[in-house]
């Protein structure tokens, strides 16, 4: 009798589990396309769609609205959010199409969010007519390391600081998205050139040239990137995969952790589990992390 209701429970915490693994952002329109979680276990989730940065709480299967943008220019939208639980900061990149441009244009701002009250702390404009503030980093030194795909550009700011100061501009750079430190080291990719980069800094904080990282299986539009386990997560939106890549010297292993997904942009380790949104069907997921 005792078997029996324990393994019932098991069986019923394998329920509960598997619903908290799929979770729908409002509607499968929303297109969550990065997430972040903060140090008390909420989810943050930015939408590529709407005005709104949506928490999902610990142990929630439902989002809710936390940043509110509706106030801004029309077709206002979200890109990288990061949870600084040093600093009880929620960063995020907020992005306003230029009315009437053509081509296409926009500005952008990094923002920062009490990651409690929602209460906006920063706001930095990137500078030019047209940007694309996408993901960011914190590095060894506590900087935050902002990239903006539309310049193929990299700004720093420094900890404390209220404005950025431009890192590094290269072409290669060219379509620049995910960003990350791995063991310390700066990584970042190009989801239009399908490239992987590692940045040497010197001792002075400068950057070096840049070291392409040979992948040894195609991907397809890396996205968001982050780094767990001594090895980087990237999500694959034009393939539709999740990954783990493993760097062994320049070359980088790729190992397909999810696929058959739509369009999944952003990704987010958190012990043994990694969650990742699927942008294409307006959920975000989570699944084991790889050993």
């Amino acid at each position: 009798m005792i078997r029996s209701a324990a393994l019932a429970m098991a069986l019923l915490g394998l329920s509960v589990q598997a619903k908290a693994a799929e979770i729908l952002i409002q509607n499968e329109k929303s297109s969550p396309e990065s997430l972040a979680m903060a140090p008390d276990g909420s989810l943050f989730v930015g939408s590529a769609s709407s005005p709104y940065v949506y928490r999902v709480k610990k142990g929630a299967t439902t989002a809710e609205r936390f940043v509110d943008a509706s106030g801004e220019a029309p077709g206002t939208f979200f890109f990288g959010q990061l949870a600084d639980g040093a600093t009880g900061t929620l960063w995020t990149c907020q992005l306003t199409p230029v009315p009437g441009a053509t081509p296409a244009r926009r500005h952008t701002s990094l923002r920062g969010f009490d990651l409690k009250t929602a209460k906006e702390k920063l706001r930095w404009d990137l500078p030019g007519d047209n940007s694309t503030c996408n993901d960011f980093a914190i590095g060894p030194d506590k900087a935050l390391y902002i990239t903006d795909t539309a310049n193929a550009k990299i700004y720093r700011l420094a900890a404390g600081a209220q404005t950025a100061e431009l890192f590094l501009d290269n072409r290669l750079l060219l379509g620049i998205d995910g960003i990350t430190f791995l063991n310390g080291v700066l990584y970042v990719n190009s989801v239009s050139l399908n490239k992987l980069f590692r940045i040497p800094i010197d001792s002075s904080g400068k950057p070096g040239a840049l070291v392409d990282i040979w992948m040894d299986a195609p991907v397809k539009g890396p996205d968001g990137m982050r780094a767990a386990g001594g090895k980087l997560v990237v999500a694959e939106n034009g393939a539709g995969k999740v990954d783990a890549l493993t760097i062994t010297g320049d070359i980088a292993h790729v190992t397909v952790l999810k696929d058959g997904l739509k369009t999944p942009t952003g990704v987010e380790p958190s012990g043994d589990t990694l969650w990742l949104t699927e942008r294409g069907a307006g959920k975000v997921w989570s699944i084991p992390m790889p050993k």
